[in-house]
């Protein structure tokens, strides 16, 4: 597990790398926030974070599958790190930032990366608090309805 890493994903790539062809800027693992986000935009207040559907627990998802060996185990680690998503997720909101998560299913096939971008970017200018984006959302080209509600 020390050989995972936890910054410069190719799911982070391949976002970063998108939504920089439109033209967005971004600073990257700001240290200053929670959790260091994968991508800030000070000038939007907004935070994204691109996370693995295996290590976050990306509900409903079939990369979401839990090893058959030390079940115990895992299911500690996986209980800890999705605690630590919903305190760095709750910090980030009650400090008057926006929240975007983006989940690696989502990122899988290049068809669907600009996809991603698109939901990013219409997220991001539309002034919505939070929105999530995994593979159903890309499926049908739109974000979750309760993804880009004020709450």
């Amino acid at each position: 597990m020390a050989s995972v890493g936890s910054k410069d994903t190719k799911p982070e790539l391949t976002l970063r790398q998108a939504l920089y062809a439109r033209g967005l800027r971004y600073r990257l693992h700001e240290k200053s926030l929670k959790g260091r986000p994968d991508l800030v935009f000070p000038k939007f207040k907004a935070a994204v974070l691109v996370h693995g559907c295996f290590w976050h627990r990306h509900v409903g998802c079939r990369y979401s599958t839990t090893p058959a060996t030390r079940a115990e185990f895992w299911n500690a680690k996986f209980d800890a790190n999705v605690a630590l998503d919903a305190d760095v997720f709750n910090t980030l909101i009650g400090d008057g930032w926006r929240v975007a998560t983006v989940w690696e299913c989502a990122l899988r096939k290049p068809r669907d990366v600009a996809v991603v971008a698109d939901l990013v970017v219409k997220w991001l200018v539309s002034g919505s608090i939070a929105m999530e984006i995994g593979e159903s959302e890309v499926m049908l080209g739109v974000a979750m309805p309760e993804s880009f509600s004020d709450t």
